[in-house]
C-alpha cells in the first residue's frame, strides 16, 4: 500500500482541507522549540476536529503502518512532538472546546487544542482556578501540557499537571477509546491509567479529552524580593522554609548573570547591590492576615540567611513589575544570542550547588549560562547563550547541556522537572533510572501500542 493511498484514505476522512502535504505547511509542523532535536519530514499532517476524526486517523496510519506523532501548539521544549520522516502528524488544536465546567464539583472537561491561558481565564469566570501554568501559557495546549506532565511558576503549591487530573478520554493505537479515571474527589478502583498517560508525550496514545480538578480562586498575591551577596546564602534561605514549613504559591530564584540580563532589558535596576549573586522571588495567595503573616515569616528567613534586600508589597502592580524581572529573563537573554534552555531538577536543599556547577560548565564552554528556575521545588532552567550563525559555538552550547544534566544527577536529582524527555534526553532517561526501568518503560509501551505506532524514538527506543 503507497503513502499516495493513506494521504487519499485521510482525505476521504477528514475532508482535503484537514489533510495537507504542502512542504511549507509540512515543515512549519515538523518540530517544537527545542535546538538539539532532530526533526524529520512528515507524510502530512492532519488536523481532525473531533475525537472520531482521530480514531479515523488512527486506524488509518495502523493500516498503513505509518507513524503518527501528535502535537499541540508545538511549544514543547524536548523534541517531544518532532516529525520523523513519513510520519503523520496529527494536530489537536482543532479540539478545541470546554466541554464542561461543574461549579458544584470543581472540576471542568476540556478537550486537548484548548489554551491554557483561555482556559484558566474561562474558569475564573465562575470563581475558579486551574493551577498549572507553564511559562507559555497564552499559547500553549492543555494536550500539551498533559502529554509532557508541564509545570509552572506555581507548582510549589498547586502541583504539576498531573496533580490536577482526575480522568482521560484516550484514542489507542487500534482505534479504540479508553475512558480513564473518574469525577469523584476519591477512587482507587483499578490501575492509575490516566498518570500513566499524563507525561507519556504522545508514545502510548492521543489524549482527546481530560477532566480535570479545579481550585477555589485564590487572593490576589502579594510579593516578596530578596537580594543575596551569594548563591549559598539565598540556597540556605529556601531550605529554611522548606524546614519551617513554609508554602509560598510562587518562590523563584535568579543568579547574577539573570539578573544583569533582566535589568539590562528592562533598562532598569531591581534595586539590588553591584554584587548581588542571587535574587528570590515569593508570593502568597491567602490574602489578608495570612498572606501578611506569610510574607513576614519568608521575610525573617531570607534576613536571617545574610539578604541584603529583603522587600515585601501587598500592592498588586508593584508586585507584577517585581515579578516581570522573573518572567522576562529568556526574551532578555536574546541580546546576547539564542538561548538553548535546560530543566533538570534536583533537591531544594542542593540548588546553590547547581548554580555554582553552572557556573564552572560556563567557565570551562566560555558560553554565557544564566539560571533561573522554581526555587520552591528546585526545577532549575539553566539556560545556555550562544551565536546563532557559529555551528562551533552551538556544539560547545550542546556540551554544556549534557554537563548541566550530569551536574544534576550527581546532585540526586532529575533530568527534567516539567520540560519532559523527548528526543534529546533519551539516554539520559536510561542513565537515571537504569536498565530494569526501561525495560519496564519498553514493555508497559509493547503493551500499549505494539506495532510501535505513537511517536516512536521518543524517550527511548524499542
Amino acid at each position: 500500500m503507497s503513502n499516495h493511498a493513506l494521504v487519499t484514505r485521510l482525505r476521504e476522512r477528514l475532508g482535503d482541507a484537514a489533510v495537507l502535504t504542502e512542504a511549507d505547511v509540512t515543515d512549519a509542523y515538523s518540530r517544537d522549540m527545542m535546538p538539539l532535536a532532530d526533526s524529520g519530514k512528515p507524510l502530512a499532517v492532519v488536523l481532525p476536529s473531533d475525537v472520531e476524526g482521530v480514531q479515523a486517523v488512527v486506524k488509518a496510519c495502523a493500516a498503513f503502518e505509518v507513524p503518527i506523532v501528535p502535537r499541540g501548539a508545538g511549544s514543547g521544549l524536548s523534541g517531544a512532538a518532532n516529525a520523523i520522516d513519513g510520519c503523520v502528524v496529527l494536530v489537536l488544536t482543532k479540539l478545541d472546546k470546554i466541554v464542561e465546567i461543574d461549579e458544584g464539583n470543581r472540576l471542568a472537561v476540556v478537550q486537548p487544542g484548548v489554551v491554557n491561558l483561555d482556559f484558566r481565564n474561562a474558569v475564573e469566570k465562575h470563581g475558579l482556578f486551574y493551577p498549572p501554568d507553564p511559562s507559555s501559557y497564552d499559547w500553549c495546549t492543555i494536550g500539551g501540557n498533559l502529554s509532557t506532565n508541564a509545570g509552572g511558576l506555581c507548582c510549589v503549591k498547586y502541583g504539576v499537571t498531573t496533580d490536577s487530573v482526575l480522568g482521560l478520554e484516550v484514542v489507542l493505537a487500534d482505534g479504540s477509546v479508553l475512558k480513564t479515571g473518574r469525577r469523584t474527589v476519591k477512587g482507587v478502583a483499578g490501575y492509575d491509567l490516566a498518570r500513566l498517560f499524563v507525561g507519556s508525550e504522545g508514545t502510548l496514545g492521543v489524549i482527546t479529552q481530560a477532566t480535570v480538578a479545579l481550585k477555589p480562586l485564590p487572593q490576589l498575591p502579594a510579593t516578596l524580593v530578596a537580594a543575596f551577596n551569594s548563591t549559598e546564602a539565598a540556597g540556605e534561605a529556601v531550605a529554611r522554609v522548606v524546614r519551617e514549613g513554609l508554602v509560598p504559591s510562587l518562590m523563584e530564584i535568579m543568579d547574577a548573570t539573570s539578573i544583569k540580563a533582566a535589568e539590562a532589558y528592562l533598562k532598569t535596576d531591581l534595586g539590588t547591590s553591584s554584587d548581588c549573586k542571587a535574587l528570590l522571588l515569593a508570593q502568597s495567595d491567602s490574602g489578608g492576615e495570612v498572606a501578611r503573616r506569610e510574607l513576614a515569616a519568608l521575610e525573617q528567613i531570607c534576613v536571617d540567611c545574610g539578604a541584603d534586600l529583603a522587600y515585601a508589597t501587598e500592592d498588586l502592580e508593584e508586585g507584577k513589575m517585581l515579578l516581570q524581572a522573573r518572567r522576562v529573563v529568556l526574551t532578555a537573554l536574546e541580546m546576547y544570542g539564542v538561548w538553548l534552555t535546560d530543566d533538570v531538577c534536583v533537591p531544594r536543599t542542593r540548588i546553590a550547588e547547581l548554580i555554582a556547577g553552572c557556573e564552572r560548565i560556563s567557565e570551562e564552554v566560555g558560553l554565557r549560562i544564566a539560571v533561573v528556575g522554581h526555587a520552591g521545588d528546585g526545577n532549575m532552567h539553566p539556560t545556555i547563550v550562544y551565536a546563532p550563525d557559529s555551528e562551533e559555538e552551538f556544539a560547545r552550547a550542546r556540551i554544556a547541556f549534557d554537563a548541566i544534566l550530569d551536574v544534576a544527577l550527581s546532585l540526586g536529582g532529575t533530568v527534567t522537572g516539567e520540560h519532559g524527555i523527548g528526543r534529546i534526553k533519551r539516554e539520559w532517561l536510561e542513565k537515571e533510572i537504569g536498565e530494569v526501568g526501561i525495560r519496564v518503560h519498553r514493555q508497559i509501551k509493547q503493551a500499549l501500542d505494539p506495532g510501535n505506532l505513537f511517536n516512536p524514538g521518543s524517550m527511548f527506543s524499542l
